[in-house]
C-alpha cells in the first residue's frame, strides 16, 4: 500500500479552496455518513484520510460515520435531516442524485466553486462520471468511489481449458462459449467449477445494465422520468443472461449472491465472475492464482456501467459547515489521494490527473489490471438513474429476479415492471 507524505497533504492543502477565517475561527465538525459496502479495511483507510485533513486544516474536526451498506447509509441521512439533524456530507451513490435532489436536502456544488483553481478542478473529473452528478445544468455531487463492473477471470482454468490465459472474451457470444469449457463436473454429474457468475441478488439493476449497454439499449432518458424497460433489447438482454444458466448450463441457476461471488471466484468455484472493480484489491490480496481482467463482453457492443459514490453536501448546514464540508471534499478527490484511494480499493479513480501520478503509474506499471475498469470508461452509461429511484430500480430487480428462477418469461416480466415504472415516473414529466 502507498503513503501519502506530510508534503503532499500540505500541498493539497494549499490547492483547496480558501474559507475565510471569520468562518473557520472556532472549531467546526463536519460529520460525513460513509457507506461501507465493500470488502477491505476501507474504515482504516478513511479514517487516516480525516486524520491528515485535519493536521493541516487544525480548525475542522472530520468525523466520519460509518452506515452500512448504501441504502442502510441514505436512508440514515434522509432520518436524520428529517429529524433535524443535518449532516454535512456524505458519500451516498450517484444513482441517489434525483432521491436527494427531490428530497431537496443537497445544495448546488457550484455554490462554492469560486477561483480559476476551483473551475479547474470541478472540470477535471471524467466526463462518464459527470453524467449523473447534475440536475437542470448544476452541479450537485462530486465523483469519489465510482466503479464499474468488470469480467475478472482465472488465468488457471483458462490454461486447464485450452483457452488463451492472457486474452478474456470479447463479447458475449465468446463468453458465452468459453463459459461452457471452463465448466466442470465431477462424476455424479454435480457441477465442481461455474464458467460464468454474474450476482443478481444486490447490484441487480447495476450488472444488468452492463448488458443491456452491451446490447446497444440505455435503460433511462437523461431527465430520469422514463425508463425502457419493455424494449425489445431490454428482454433480448435479459434473456440472454437467462440462457446462460437454463440453456448453456454454465451459470448457475436462480438468484446469485453478490457477497459469495468473489469468494466463489477465489475459491476456484467460479472461473469467470461480473463484480465490481472495487473489489479489485481485495481478490489480488486472496488470489492463489493468476487472475486476468477484461471489459465487459457486449452483444452488440462494448459497454458497462458507471455506478458508486458520490460526496454531496447538505442543505441546512450552517455555511461555514458547508464550506469546511467543500474543503475536505476537495481534499478528498485531489490527484494523490485519488492515486492512493484507487491502489487500496481498486475503485477507478475520477480524473486523468491521478493516473498521471507516481503512485499510479507505478502501479499500473506492475499491476496493469488496475487500468481496465478506466480505460472502458470511454464506453461507460451512468447507471439507472431517475425520479423514485429505489422504488423504480427494484421494480426491475424484481422482474430480472423473476426471469432468471424461471417465474415469469421475460417479455412477461419486463413489461410488467414497465408498467409499474411508468406510473410511478408519471409525476415527473
Amino acid at each position: 500500500m502507498t503513503k501519502l507524505t506530510r508534503r503532499t497533504f500540505s500541498a493539497l492543502a494549499l490547492a483547496a479552496p480558501f474559507v475565510p477565517k471569520t468562518a473557520l475561527a472556532a472549531d467546526v465538525e463536519v460529520r460525513m455518513y460513509f457507506p461501507v459496502a465493500v470488502g477491505g479495511p476501507v474504515t482504516k483507510i478513511i479514517d487516516e484520510y480525516a486524520a491528515n485533513f485535519e493536521k493541516v486544516n487544525p480548525g475542522i474536526k472530520i468525523k466520519p460515520i460509518y452506515a452500512g451498506d448504501y441504502v442502510q447509509t441514505i436512508t440514515k441521512v434522509l432520518t436524520a435531516i428529517k429529524g433535524g439533524d443535518v449532516p454535512e456530507t456524505a458519500i451516498l451513490l450517484a444513482a441517489d442524485l434525483f432521491t436527494l435532489f427531490d428530497e431537496d436536502v443537497i445544495v448546488p456544488i457550484d455554490n462554492f466553486v469560486k477561483t480559476a483553481a476551483d473551475k479547474a478542478w470541478l472540470a477535471s473529473f471524467y466526463p462518464a462520471f459527470m453524467e449523473n452528478a447534475k440536475v437542470d445544468g448544476k452541479t450537485f455531487a462530486i465523483p469519489f468511489q465510482r466503479s464499474t463492473p468488470v469480467l475478472y477471470y482465472n488465468k488457471d482454468a483458462f490454461k486447464a481449458a485450452g483457452l488463451d490465459p492472457n486474452k478474456g472474451p470479447a463479447n458475449w457470444a465468446e463468453m458465452r462459449d468459453m463459459a461452457k469449457k471452463l465448466t466442470k463436473k465431477d462424476a455424479s454429474g454435480a457441477v465442481t467449477q461455474w464458467g460464468i457468475q454474474i450476482p443478481s441478488d444486490g447490484n441487480t439493476g447495476w450488472l444488468f445494465t452492463g448488458i443491456t449497454t452491451g446490447n446497444a439499449v440505455r435503460l433511462n432518458n437523461p431527465e430520469g422520468n422514463k425508463v425502457f424497460y419493455d424494449d425489445p433489447k431490454v428482454i433480448e438482454a435479459a434473456s440472454g443472461w437467462y440462457d446462460l444458466s437454463r440453456v448453456d448450463g454454465s451459470h448457475p441457476p436462480g438468484v446469485i449472491s453478490w457477497g459469495a461471488t468473489p469468494r466463489d471466484f477465489l475459491e476456484g468455484k467460479a472461473a469467470m465472475i461480473w463484480h465490481t472493480t472495487g473489489n479489485l484489491t481485495n481478490i489480488k490480496q486472496n488470489a492463489k492464482f493468476d487472475f486476468g481482467l477484461a471489459w465487459l463482453p457486449g452483444m452488440r457492443q462494448n459497454g458497462a456501467p458507471t455506478g458508486g459514490g458520490n460526496f454531496y453536501v447538505f442543505k441546512g448546514a450552517s455555511q461555514a459547515k458547508q464550506e469546511a464540508a467543500f474543503k475536505f471534499i476537495q481534499f478528498m478527490t485531489q490527484p494523490d489521494i485519488a492515486a492512493d484511494w484507487s491502489v487500496k480499493t481498486g475503485y477507478v479513480a475520477t480524473s486523468a490527473a491521478a493516473y498521471a501520478t507516481p503512485t499510479l503509474k507505478s502501479y499500473t506499471d506492475g499491476f496493469p489490471q488496475a487500468i481496465v475498469a478506466r480505460d472502458q470508461l470511454q464506453h461507460a452509461v451512468p447507471e439507472l438513474t431517475v425520479h423514485e429511484n429505489q422504488r423504480v430500480t427494484k421494480f426491475m430487480n424484481d422482474a430480472i429476479q423473476a426471469i432468471l428462477t424461471g417465474a415469469r418469461p421475460a417479455d412477461v416480466a419486463l413489461k410488467q415492471a414497465q408498467t409499474e415504472a411508468m406510473r410511478v415516473l408519471a409525476a415527473y414529466k
